[in-house]
């Protein structure tokens, strides 16, 4: 996991040209021992990436302006929690305790996936857990599914969408129509080979469309692991395994 101070670090550098995006209130006095609180958490936390250049008092009691050049920040005055781009991080730990709440929400119950209306994959003995959402026309769920063929005991439950083209919707009825789901799904997505059946489940591609809508699902790909952690978008093989092996435990 990237460490969020380095992160923060490299945008401002990034951003160090741009214009003075705010002025007013009053310059704290050196004797203010909330105001140097805050400069040296603020010092800590940066590891030395980037100076604090001034640390002032704000209307709102309890927080104070950190700036780092043409860049401004807000912590509160035990020098704890730092407020950045509509984030709350705690300072100490570095954990960003909003993405934490975000991912508390966006978390299901694995049991209410219906798994009888996906296309199930089993690799190795199977005992890790997966459930993707995938559209055939999708350059990253292509991306996805060249890493997942290649991962090692887990079970693999596809749920196909129809989000990006007309003929979207025709590959997805048409793979989970075939005799074998699974070749069919990874032979559609890798090689681009589309199934030669008629394409009549219509029933189990409206279930998979109705449990998207329910779950807020908007686009691919979306995965959600064992423990109901849900991922948005693709990660690369080294954190997906990482990620699949942290929500795979108890």
């Amino acid at each position: 996991m990237i460490r969020f101070a380095a992160t923060l670090a490299a945008a401002l550098l990034w951003l160090a040209a741009s214009p003075v995006l705010a002025q007013g209130a009053a310059a704290m006095p050196a004797a203010d021992p909330a105001a140097a609180r805050v400069k040296a958490a603020m010092e800590s936390f940066l590891g030395g990436r980037h100076p604090v250049d001034e640390v002032r008092r704000t209307p709102l009691p309890g927080i104070y302006e950190v700036r780092l050049g043409h860049d401004l920040l807000y912590v509160d005055e035990k020098g704890q929690y730092l407020f950045y781009e509509g984030n709350l991080i705690e300072m100490k730990s570095q954990r960003n305790l909003t993405q934490e709440r975000v991912e508390e929400l966006l978390s299901i119950d694995f049991r209410i996936l219906p798994l009888d209306a996906a296309i199930k994959q089993v690799n190795g003995n199977g005992k890790r857990v997966v459930a993707v959402f995938e559209d055939a026309n999708c350059v990253y769920c292509k991306k996805l599914r060249a890493d997942l063929v290649k991962l090692d005991d887990v079970t693999i439950y596809t749920f196909p969408l129809a989000f990006l083209a007309a003929d979207s919707e025709s590959k997805a009825r048409k793979a989970l129509c075939a005799a074998d789901k699974a070749r069919a799904w990874n032979e559609l997505l890798l090689n681009n080979r589309i199934p030669g059946n008629a394409g009549t489940c219509d029933t189990q591609l409206a279930r998979v469309r109705e449990l998207a809508s329910k779950l807020g699902i908007t686009g691919t790909p979306v995965v959600f692991f064992a423990n109901g952690k849900r991922l948005q978008g693709y990660a690369p093989p080294e954190r997906f395994t990482r990620m699949l092996e942290e929500n795979s435990k108890g």
